[in-house]
């Protein structure tokens, strides 16, 4: 069984938290403003879950469950089936119509979480 640690997802985390220090994470804070929770499992969703806030009011990532309310949307998915977004090799929409992604919250802000929020992977 895959450790809770070591998820794909951990490294498009990090580079998500770096680009949001940048110009190009600035305009995504002023465009979008909003609050996300995403729970990232390593198998099946909703077992050993790993949360993630992604904060685009702050402009801020980290690590753990949103703790200010509710957050605008939360996304679960499997480690896979994020790191397949998040990299533009599978359509949000295609994801969620297949399960592979589920949507708690406004579905409205869901629409407004697509993959160009995630920097372009210089190496993937």
């Amino acid at each position: 069984m895959a450790s809770v640690n070591q998820l794909k997802s951990d490294s498009i985390m990090e580079q998500l938290k770096l680009h949001m220090s940048t110009d190009a994470g600035k305009e995504l804070t002023k465009k979008i403003g909003l609050v996300y929770q995403i729970n990232i499992a390593p198998k099946k969703l909703g077992f050993n879950e790993k949360s993630f806030v992604v904060d685009l009011k702050k402009g801020e990532v980290k690590e753990g469950t949103y703790e200010d309310g509710k957050p605008d949307a939360t996304f679960s998915f499997t480690d896979d089936d994020f790191f397949k977004v998040a990299t533009g090799k599978m359509n949000p929409q295609i994801a969620f119509m297949r399960g592979a992604m589920k949507i708690k919250g406004s579905i409205s802000a869901a629409q407004k979480f697509t993959p160009d929020i995630f920097p372009k992977p210089s190496k993937m």
